[in-house]
């Protein structure tokens, strides 16, 4: 491969997969489930001119060599940015990663203060070890594939533990608007996950309606026309 810092974005192997039509500007590579779409949502809030690329989880795109050589863990989304740190191209995977990345570099959506900083961070991070990887089971146990596993322990695992992560958010954003402080790349990443508990339908389950500062958290964030937008992106047909 040539060195990608010295040719630029055509000379990574993914984009020899997912070619780019305009090489100049951010390249993303993704699908739209909640961790895909937090990358959409941070590029379209913060305006930064980028083209999508239509990653499916099926494993003829995602253990592909080409998307490997981009995540060799085989999960959307993935960018690489030509107008990286010291203006060298930057190749990036994880969403939680990428939400940093995109905030630093334009100075937005990650607190004005190091403090705020940090408070958007610890938030990030409950998403990224809480939420996501517990509402992602609850996903598999209730909705799709082991919802067909007789042992109930598991679905009632992530069901319980589902619970508690709301109960947590539903205290913490009693008299908030956003989880710390000003809209941040926490929120980017914690709404998505609250809005996939309707497609799993998991709502009942998880005593949802039991939640107001959440219903209305859930509310103002899908009200965002940056979110609507990225919501959609990479459109799935």
């Amino acid at each position: 491969m040539k060195d990608l810092a010295s040719d630029g974005i055509d000379a990574h192997p993914i984009s020899r997969r997912w070619p780019a039509k305009d090489p100049t500007v951010l390249q993303l590579y993704s699908f739209t489930t909640p961790n895909g779409v937090k990358a959409s949502i941070a590029l379209e809030e913060l305006g930064i001119e980028y083209e999508p690329h239509r990653v499916t989880l099926a494993d003829a795109d995602v253990r592909s060599d080409a998307f490997l050589s981009l995540n060799p863990n085989n999960k959307i989304p993935a960018i690489i940015d030509p107008d990286g740190p010291d203006g060298v191209p930057l190749a990036l995977f994880e969403s939680g990663a990428i939400l940093i990345y995109l905030a630093e570099k334009t100075g937005k959506l990650i607190g004005k203060t190091p403090t705020e900083r940090y408070e958007v961070l610890q938030w990030l991070m409950f998403q990224m070890g809480g939420v996501g990887p517990m509402f992602g089971q609850l996903g598999f146990f209730h909705a799709y594939a082991g919802r067909e596993i007789e042992d109930p322990r598991p679905r009632e695992r992530y069901i319980a533990e589902a619970k508690r992560l709301l109960n947590v958010l539903e205290g913490h954003l009693d008299g908030r608007d956003w989880v710390a402080g000003d809209y941040s790349i926490a929120d980017i990443a914690i709404g998505p996950w609250l809005r996939q508990l309707g497609p799993y339908d998991a709502h009942d389950h998880v005593g949802w309606h039991d939640h107001p500062n959440l219903n209305g958290y859930l509310d103002r964030f899908l009200a965002r026309p940056a979110v609507q937008r990225g919501l959609t992106i990479p459109a799935r047909t």
